[in-house]
C-alpha cells in the first residue's frame, strides 16, 4: 500500500485541478469533516464544512468559462509537517479581459486529505471579470 500524499502534493493537485478545469474530482482531496474558511470572499466571508459541501462548491459552474493560470507558485513548509502555506498569482482570462489576483492558502493535510484550510483570495478581481 502506498503512503498518503504529502501536504505539498495535495496542494499541487488542487492547484492543477483548478487551472485545468478538472473540478469534478477536486472534492475528493478533502476529508469527510473538513473545514475551509474564506475570510475575504464577498459579499461576505465563507465557511465550508464537510466533504458534501466541498463537492457542491466545486460543482458551481461560474468559473468554468474562465481560463485560469497559476504563476509564481511557492510552497512553504512549516514546523508542523501537516501544515503548509501556498502563495501564488492567479491570472483569469475571459475573452479579451484579464484579472490578476494574489493568493495565500494555509492548509492542514492529514493522511493525504485536506482537514482544514484558510484561503485568502482576491474574490473581487474574479467578480469584476464575471460582471464585465
Amino acid at each position: 500500500m502506498s503512503a498518503p500524499a504529502t501536504p505539498r502534493q495535495v496542494f499541487e493537485r488542487l492547484l492543477h485541478g483548478i487551472t485545468h478545469h478538472d473540478f469534478d474530482d477536486l472534492w475528493q482531496l478533502y476529508a469527510e469533516d473538513c473545514v475551509v474558511e474564506v475570510p475575504f470572499q464577498r459579499p461576505e466571508p465563507a465557511r465550508y464544512e464537510g466533504i458534501a459541501t466541498m463537492r457542491e462548491h466545486f460543482a458551481n459552474p461560474a468559473t468554468r468559462s474562465i481560463e485560469i493560470t497559476a504563476e509564481d507558485v511557492e510552497v512553504h513548509e512549516t514546523a508542523d509537517p501537516e501544515v503548509i502555506v501556498g502563495e501564488w498569482v492567479y491570472r483569469f482570462t475571459a475573452g479579451d479581459r484579464t484579472a490578476v489576483a494574489r493568493n495565500i492558502q494555509v492548509m492542514r493535510v492529514r493522511d493525504g486529505k485536506i482537514q482544514w484550510s484558510r484561503d485568502f483570495h482576491d474574490h473581487t478581481a474574479v467578480a469584476a471579470l464575471l460582471a464585465a
